[in-house]
């Protein structure tokens, strides 16, 4: 049956081909399937190309070669395969285009946790190398530190010295073994140099890390660690000189306040007084009574942290703030009658000048020179309010004091809002005003160097206990305060001061002085307060006093001054 059935098949194909008459076809159709036949070919080639190069590819363009011009079957039949085969391949090409793009994507976020993993290990490492820079003694020295007592088991705490090789502490080892801190200057220097029980304070605080290293000789060193003793602790030598500091405390006994001297060109602190005081030998068996003497404040260090009114001191910095905003402030002048008023009823503000003094017709200098508080009145009125704000925080008001002991901010509350009586209350360093005898050092020091302000500190040198230098400490600029011009005129105002003004006591013993004197009023009394430099031309040392409740200055601060220029022109 199968058989019949394909012979049926045969004779049928063989009828169709014989009606085929290949004679009959025409020359046109035959000229026009060889044309379409090259185009397709040609076309395939370049598809393919595109293919290849993974280029776009429009699915018209397999279906113009698969639909072709042909009638020929053959033709049409390869233009479908192929149609079907750039479909599968342009199907892969896409395939493998979005695997492509998959890898780029994961490439590329793992490069991004890459760079975040890599960028916090150098910022770690930043910050180690930051932290042994500049944290590391900070937290070592820290009261808070419990494991400095590790150190103390293994090193004998060193001595500090002044600058001229005074031990102003140093520890004594008995025959049991027990270690005792030494204070041979008593209260002298208590709060500089400061203590070394129940806490740290001063210099004792500031120091401990080097008091508890030891960089002598490295075989020394082993030996006591295999002999199981103590290695003797590294010397602190500081900037402070012992005769200066004695007369100084000399000077202000039997007054609270505070005295400070540094030296004009270096920024080295030479003295620092502080009344009342304490024995910081005798501090463990006192420090109850003393801790509990909230009204005297014995353990408060007044050069660093006391806040006081500075008076007439200030003025110098409201005649800065008055020449900063007139260019011709040489030409300024004023009528003092002995008081001047502002503000109207209960509003109103009266301020008198020393004693009711009558001054008459004041400029700038002769202001200054004579200390004249209606003067300066009238001159706080004529400042621009947030201007004088934008210059007190130059000079460190409401900020903190770049130094290295603790210490209070000072204040300095005058804005745009303040009243007219807030106003020439500040211009003469009353009302809300506040400042430590330290930043008033300071002030004054950058007048001295023409505007530059040295950095204040205590610390000269860090020495083994065998004499070999550890560490030593330079000069260096803080911060330019004033131009030239500004100082100098500052600095010629302030010798008027000594030399026909509220500071005249202070001329004619073989040294020239320019300085401010200042009275200021305090809720318990007057402060008596002098600032100023010596050798005038070429500043040697700046002085900076205050005696609480010591009534007018050119009774007790000035006199205090002339000791100390006394001892160091000697």
């Amino acid at each position: 049956m199968t058989k019949k059935t394909n012979i049926k098949k045969n004779k049928k194909a063989e009828e169709k081909n014989q009606e085929r008459k290949p004679g009959k076809t025409s020359k046109s159709t035959t000229g026009k399937n060889i044309k379409n036949t090259k185009f397709n070919n040609s076309y395939i080639d370049s598809l393919e190309e595109k293919i290849i190069s993974q280029e776009h590819i429009d699915i018209h363009d397999f279906e113009s070669i698969g639909a072709g011009q042909s009638t020929q079957k053959g033709v049409h039949k390869t233009n479908s395969s192929v149609a079907n085969a750039g479909r599968k391949k342009l199907s892969k090409g896409k395939g493998d285009e979005d695997k492509a793009k998959k890898r780029k994507t994961r490439s590329r976020e793992f490069a991004i946790v890459s760079y975040i993993f890599v960028g916090l290990f150098i910022m770690m490492i930043g910050y180690f190398v930051y932290f042994n820079l500049f944290l590391a003694v900070d937290v070592i020295n820290s009261p808070y530190n419990t494991r400095q007592t590790l150190f103390e088991d293994r090193i004998i705490r060193g001595e500090i010295q002044a600058r001229n090789g005074e031990v102003l502490a140093r520890t004594d080892i008995y025959d049991d073994g027990t270690e005792t801190r030494i204070y041979p200057y008593g209260s002298i220097f208590a709060h500089v140099v400061g203590y070394a029980s129940h806490g740290r304070k001063g210099i004792e605080s500031l120091e401990n890390y080097s008091l508890l290293a030891s960089n002598t000789f490295i075989l020394n060193r082993m030996g006591n660690a295999f002999a199981e003793k103590k290695n003797q602790g590294d010397t602190v030598v500081t900037t402070l000189d012992v005769k200066l500091q004695e007369v100084a405390y000399s000077a202000l006994a039997g007054y609270s306040g505070a005295v400070v001297v540094i030296d004009a060109s270096t920024g080295k602190i030479l003295v620092n007084i502080s009344l009342p005081d304490f024995n910081p030998n005798t501090i463990d068996a006192e420090w109850e009574a003393i801790n509990s003497n909230t009204e005297d404040a014995t353990l408060l260090n007044r050069v660093y942290q006391g806040q006081y009114p500075p008076g007439s001191i200030f003025k110098m910095l409201t005649l800065l703030a008055y020449m900063r905003e007139n260019s011709n402030y040489e030409e300024y002048t004023y009528e003092c009658t002995g008081s001047i008023t502002v503000g109207e009823g209960e509003e109103a503000v009266t301020v008198s000048c020393f004693g009711e003094t009558v001054h008459g017709v004041q400029n700038l200098e002769q202001s200054l020179a004579n200390s004249c508080n209606t003067s300066f009145c009238n001159i706080g009125l004529l400042i621009d309010n947030d201007a004088f704000a934008t210059l007190a925080k130059e000079f460190f008001f409401n900020v903190e004091l770049p130094v290295q002991l603790s210490s209070s901010i000072s204040q300095f509350t005058l804005n745009s809002k303040s009243s007219e009586g807030e106003s020439i209350m500040t211009a003469i360093g009353q009302g809300n005003t506040l400042v430590s005898p330290m930043q008033m050092a300071m002030i004054t020091a950058s007048i001295a160097n023409g505007g530059i302000l040295m950095k204040p500190y205590l610390i000269d040198r860090i020495e083994s206990a065998d004499g070999n230098l550890v560490t030593s400490y330079t000069p260096t600029i803080l911060n330019t305060l004033m131009t030239t011009v500004e100082a100098e005129v500052l600095s010629r105002y302030m010798t008027s001061v000594v030399e026909y003004g509220t500071a005249a006591a202070l001329s004619g013993n073989g040294y020239t002085v320019a300085g401010k004197t200042g009275s200021a009023e305090a809720t318990e009394g007057t402060h008596s307060w002098f600032v100023g430099f010596s050798n005038v031309d070429n500043p040697d040392i700046i002085v900076s006093i205050v005696a609480e409740n010591a009534g007018n200055s050119s009774g007790v601060a000035v006199p205090i001054a002339k000791q100390i220029f006394d001892a160091y022109y000697r």
